[in-house]
């Protein structure tokens, strides 16, 4: 194989793709801020929005509780309710956002307190919305307020101390560093984003080389240069593979880049002992380099997978339509590494995108298991070469090449 005409078919090609807004927009402008989109700017709106949530008064309904009016005092004095009228639509007006949350006093409440008889009080809300669940908290906070009062009452009438009902402190404490606690946070995140990009950043070079060629009608003047057909589909191979690794690295860059100015920005958090503040990441450059390691093998085999396929089609429209179940094929695994209770096994290990999506989550958090990672690197790149034998073979056919 001579490597200069593959060189002379990439110089081609490369000077062609940087002057195709699309493949700049999917290889450098997609990765460069999809993280600080993500990280920085996502989540700054996601902390802004519940904190003004939770500043917001809820709107509460009572209902009942004409017969207990010392429970009813309790609620309004604890603060940061605003209690409403009931009415008979009070569920719709819960479901349509109108009011917070409702309470439910039963009838002879504080009669059953006296006689110390079970009784309950129902909290209603909309699951899953903020705002209610706001409401429903700051409810249940005040009634769990008025409890500890009513224990306390019944224990000084019996001479006992408070401490008898807690006689021992319960405490939690995280013994794993950050960047472990960070990396089981969102560590499948972040791979299964290596993944998609690296895979987009390959897509739409891959489609330009192959049936975007078909479609300008300069497949045959290629085919007709003095140059073999494996010099040209290494050519446009490895245009392809330097787009999906730019695309890698730019977005494994990012990340890093968007965590340690998020650790910056938010270092104030530390001394609150807030569970945000306990979420801060720590990649290492050691972690970072590690991901784009393990994303070149990935990178020539969706390099390799795209080209193959994409000469199928006659045209970028029936390209595009022939590489979106490959996008599900990608994703579902990649997803999969989400799951909870999903780890690294020497089985899974074998599965390719998934083997790869369950290591960038445990190289994130500092976690190197080097026989399962040479497991993992070693059958990537047999997946990848594979792929590339049948790219070749592909180019080589006439009746895939000049589809009609």
């Amino acid at each position: 194989m001579s490597l200069r005409n593959v060189g002379v078919v990439y110089k081609k090609e490369l000077t062609e793709a940087l002057r195709d807004r699309r493949t700049l927009i999917s290889t450098i402008v997609v990765p460069l801020l999809m993280f600080p989109a993500l990280t920085v700017g996502f989540g700054a709106a996601m902390v802004s929005l519940l904190n003004k949530a939770e500043r917001e008064i809820p709107k509460v309904i009572v209902r009942g509780g004409a017969d207990s009016p010392h429970v009813l005092s309790d609620l309004k004095k604890f603060g940061g309710l605003q209690f409403v009228d009931s009415t008979p639509d009070w569920k719709d007006r819960i479901v349509n956002k109108e009011v917070g949350a409702a309470v439910e006093i039963p009838e002879g409440f504080e009669a059953s307190l006296a006689q110390q008889k079970p009784s309950t009080i129902k909290i209603y809300n909309y699951k899953n919305e903020i705002k209610s669940e706001f409401a429903a908290s700051h409810v249940e906070r005040a009634l769990k307020k008025y409890s500890d009062n009513v224990v306390k009452e019944r224990l000084a009438a019996r001479n006992l101390a408070v401490s008898v009902l807690k006689p021992f402190e319960i405490k939690q404490e995280n013994v794993a560093p950050p960047e472990k606690v960070g990396g089981a946070a969102i560590g499948g995140f972040l791979g299964y984003f290596v993944i998609v990009l690296c895979l987009q950043g390959a897509m739409y070079p891959a489609i330009d080389l192959t049936a975007g060629e078909k479609e300008r009608g300069t497949m045959e003047t290629i085919l007709s240069s003095p140059v073999s057909r494996m010099h040209l589909v290494f050519g446009k191979f490895f245009l392809v593979l330097t787009a999906a690794l730019v695309t890698a690295a730019l977005s494994v860059i990012s990340m890093g880049v968007s965590f340690w100015a998020s650790q910056r920005l938010h270092a104030f958090d530390s001394s609150s002992g807030s569970d945000a503040a306990s979420l801060q990441l720590h990649i290492g450059m050691g972690a970072i380099f590690s991901v784009f390691l393990m994303a070149l093998p990935l990178a020539v085999m969706f390099s390799a997978a795209l080209i193959t396929i994409a000469l199928f089609a006659k045209s970028y429209k029936e390209a595009q339509s022939y590489i979106t179940p490959l996008m599900f094929v990608v994703i579902i695994p990649a997803i999969a590494s989400m799951l909870p209770g999903v780890e690294l096994t020497p089985k899974l290990a074998l599965i390719p995108i998934l083997n790869v999506s369950l290591l960038c989550k445990d190289l994130i958090a500092g976690t190197y298991h080097w026989n399962v990672i040479a497991l993992i690197f070693g059958s990537t790149c047999a997946y990848a070469a594979a792929a590339l034998f049948l790219a070749v073979k592909m180019f080589q056919r006439e009746s895939v090449l000049f589809r009609s």
